[in-house]
C-alpha cells in the first residue's frame, strides 16, 4: 500500500516539518502544493524534521489545480479531510487499496470549499467535541495515516523495537 499525504498551502513550518518526520518514519510520501506559507529552507521546518530530510519521498506542485491534474480524483482513492466531512476517518475500509492520497488543507482555513462539495463523499474527519475549530494539522495527519497503516498491517514497518529483540 502506497499512502500519500497531500498538504495543501500549508502556512506553519513547524506543522510541515513534524509532517515530515512522520512521513519519512513511515514510508509516506509527502506532497507539497505551492503557496507554502514558509521557505523550504526555514530553519524552524528543518528543525522539526531532524535529519529525516534526506530519507523523505517529497514532491512539489506548482498549485492545487497542477496537483489534481497530475493525480485526477476520479481516477485515484482520494480523500479530504475537513472538519465538514461526511464520513469518520476511521469507517473507511483503506486495507484492499493499492494506492491512496490524502489532503490535508492550510491551517487557517483548511481545503477548499468547492474541492470539499465537489468529492464530498470522499471527505473524512477526525471526531471531536463540536465547540473545537479542529486538531493541531500535524496530530491529524499522524491520526488518519495511522489508521490506514494499521488497516494495511503496519506492513514494512517495524512492529517490535530492536530493543527487545
Amino acid at each position: 500500500m502506497k499512502i500519500n499525504v497531500v498538504m495543501v498551502e500549508p502556512e506553519i513550518p513547524q506543522n510541515t516539518g513534524n509532517i515530515a518526520r512522520t512521513c519519512a518514519a513511515t514510508g509516506l510520501k509527502l506532497h507539497l502544493v505551492h503557496p507554502l506559507g514558509f521557505s523550504i529552507s526555514d530553519r524552524y521546518l528543518k528543525r522539526a524534521g531532524l535529519d529525516y530530510w534526506d530519507k523523505l519521498e517529497i514532491e512539489e506542485h506548482d498549485s492545487l489545480k497542477t496537483f489534481l491534474e497530475k493525480y485526477k480524483p476520479e481516477e485515484n482513492n482520494m480523500y479530504f479531510a475537513t472538519t465538514k466531512a461526511k464520513h469518520c476517518y476511521s469507517d473507511i475500509d483503506f486495507s484492499k487499496m493499492e494506492e491512496i492520497f490524502v489532503l490535508f488543507g492550510k491551517e487557517t482555513k483548511g481545503l477548499p470549499e468547492d474541492l470539499l462539495q465537489k468529492y464530498i463523499e470522499n471527505t473524512i474527519r477526525i471526531p471531536m467535541i463540536g465547540e473545537l475549530r479542529s486538531l493541531n494539522l500535524s496530530n491529524s495527519v499522524a491520526i488518519i495515516t495511522y489508521e490506514i497503516l494499521r488497516q494495511g498491517e503496519f506492513k514494512e514497518l517495524n512492529q517490535i523495537s530492536k530493543y527487545f529483540d
